[in-house]
């Protein structure tokens, strides 16, 4: 126990203490709280974000959070509208704030979709909407979210960065990579390109004690994405985590939360999807992959399957007509290349009756490229579905676009209701729209359907199809061969489209929303045609394959383009019987970029 002179003496020690002396003790205790604080809050950043960011999180939201803290290697695939993008955002905030001078990489196949994560930091988070902080306003020094650059910088040298998944992006470095939809970026471009950002693990000062030298930190890599395809990379990718995450020794995790969280949390409306789920074009498959975190896979024996289909996924760019592109002369449509047949099909289908409401028209225009070993390569450049259409609607619909795109042949289902559709195209016709008067066609490959045209000298350019069990079993075989050999190319996916059409149409970013999506239409019904093709069932009846669609879905589609290939395929018989021209496909290339200032996609 002190005696009284015992404390005057202290008393009088600390009199003698200096200004700066105390200064210096109350920053060490100052300190010493900040760094027990942060590693409570690192071990708890859900309380963090309640703290300091005043965002009440829900259950799911603090568990993810949780292990995207505490793992090296995250996954989580997400039901759409679960607010996986709101999440990111927040858990980049929470890094670079308590671990400065993080680096972190943001990357996805589009620029604007990457985007989106910044902008809901410095368009949500920090405008402060009822459940944002000021405090996250004073840790940010710098923030510019634009096409050209992304970037946020915090005042204690972190800084959260955007790049494209490309070639492009080749030199950035960071601590932290996240990748957004990842089933979207080429997995060759995530191991060349993106992995190869985290070259050093993040250097706070502390480590330049050599005490502490042991303590390095680990880099992360974070996907976020919905389900896709089983035969995709992605799903490969999936599995790889599932079996690290069991092992307690790897710092792996990787789930999958359904609609239902979504549902059960108020995020989103089981009315919504009740009704979603009752459409008549609800399409079961996207669905299950987009809402219930399941990964698709081919049907058990499927006749078309994915990874044939969607490696023909290349071209680029979309030639639509001047309803869409006015008089712009960048998106006019182009002129017949040497040889070049371009097809118009048709898959007629009128006005819809209870038995068959899921029956659509489907338009599909295939410009076919000669190749040296005197065969055709397919360029689906152009798809539009119809619906409750009458005859004459159609067959107008049908002569414009075939006028509009200079098409060389015109490919009909002639049984049934597209009977009507091809009487009314052997008669000229008048397009009030345009005012175009329309002359009559005639039919190539069928005399007696020839002689229902009563028009003197009507060009012969309609193949007229009478589809039966021989000619689908044909048409079938021919189409998946013409897949497997690589002779049908198909449109990018509608979210490779965007940077596309951004580079391609001027202001396309300040379009509406409706204006837009004009222009993304092909892509998304390419997308379509996949779908269908994949979920096709086939059985064998005789000697022929016969195709079906499943409950509920469509195969108009695949009609149009089987019908479609059918022909290009006896355009190719009939350049084979021909004698060969000596074709020199040097020469060839050379006249095609003569002809066209600007490559074509294709």
């Amino acid at each position: 126990m002190l005696s009284i002179g015992g404390v005057a003496y202290m008393a009088e020690t600390s009199r003698k203490k200096s200004e700066k002396q105390i200064i210096k003790e109350k920053a060490q205790r100052l300190m010493e709280g900040i760094a027990i604080w942060a590693s409570f809050y690192r071990c708890n950043p859900q309380r963090f974000v309640k703290d300091y960011l005043n965002i009440n999180l829900k259950l799911f939201q603090k568990i993810l959070l949780f292990e995207m803290m505490r793992n090296n290697y995250f996954m989580y695939v997400a039901a759409r509208g679960q607010g996986k993008t709101w999440l990111t955002a927040l858990f980049c905030i929470v890094r670079c704030i308590l671990f400065p001078k993080t680096k972190i990489c943001i990357a996805s196949a589009t620029r604007p979709q990457a985007n989106e994560v910044l902008s809901k930091i410095t368009d949500d988070f920090m405008k402060n909407y009822g459940w944002g902080s000021e405090n996250l306003k004073n840790e940010i020094s710098y923030s510019v979210v634009g096409n050209n650059k992304a970037v946020i910088e915090f005042k204690n040298g972190s800084w959260i960065k955007v790049v494209t998944a490309a070639d492009s992006g080749r030199g950035n470095r960071a601590n932290i990579l996240i990748i957004d939809e990842f089933r979207m970026v080429d997995l060759d471009t995530i191991n060349t390109v993106l992995k190869r950002f985290l070259t050093a693990p993040r250097q706070p000062n502390y480590l330049n004690n050599p005490k502490y030298a042991h303590l390095l930190e680990r880099n992360k890599e974070i996907y976020m994405s919905s389900a896709w395809y089983k035969s995709h990379w992605s799903f490969e990718k999936a599995k790889a985590y599932v079996v690290n995450t069991l092992d307690d020794k790897k710092k792996y995790f990787i789930c999958g939360l359904p609609y239902q969280i979504s549902i059960m949390e108020g995020l989103l409306s089981r009315e919504q999807i009740e009704d979603e789920m009752s459409e008549s074009d609800f399409d079961e498959t996207k669905f299950s992959m987009e809402m219930e975190c399941l990964w698709y896979g081919d049907t058990d024996g499927a006749f078309f399957t994915f990874d044939d289909i969607t490696q023909r996924r290349k071209l680029q760019t979309a030639i639509y007509p001047p309803s869409i592109t006015g008089n712009s002369r960048l998106l006019k449509i182009p002129e017949l290349l040497p040889n070049e047949r371009r097809i118009l099909s048709v898959d007629v289908a009128l006005m819809a009756s209870k038995k068959n409401k899921n029956d659509a028209s489907s338009i599909i225009i295939n410009s076919a490229i000669p190749t040296s070993n005197n065969n055709y390569l397919s360029n689906i450049v152009f798809l539009e579905n119809h619906e409750g259409l009458t005859t004459d609607e159609l067959a107008l619909i049908v002569r414009r676009l075939y006028h509009q795109y200079k098409c060389t042949d015109l490919v009909i289902d002639t049984n049934g209701v597209g009977l009507g559709v091809y009487d009314a195209l052997v008669q000229d016709m008048l397009d009030h729209e345009t005012g175009e008067l329309y002359p009559a066609l005639s039919c190539c490959n069928d005399k007696l359907m020839a002689e229902r045209c009563k028009v003197e000298n009507a060009p012969k350019v309609i193949w007229s199809i009478k589809a039966n069990a021989n000619f689908n079993n044909e048409a079938c075989i021919l189409l998946r061969s013409g897949f497997q050999l690589g002779k049908i190319n198909l449109l990018v996916s509608e979210f490779e489209s965007e940077e596309i059409l951004k580079d391609r149409i001027k202001g396309f970013n300040k379009m509406l929303p409706y204006e837009q999506m004009q222009y993304k239409m092909p892509y998304v019904q390419t997308t379509l045609l996949v779908y269908e093709l994949i979920n096709l069932e086939h059985e064998i009846k005789g000697t022929n394959i016969k195709i079906t669609e499943k409950s509920g879905m469509r195969k108009d589609r695949y009609s149009s383009l089987a019908y479609n290939y059918w022909v290009q395929c006896q355009l190719e018989r009939e350049m084979l019987r021909k004698p060969k021209s000596g074709f020199n496909a040097e020469e060839y290339a050379s006249k095609l970029r003569k002809l066209n200032k600007k490559p074509r996609a294709y």
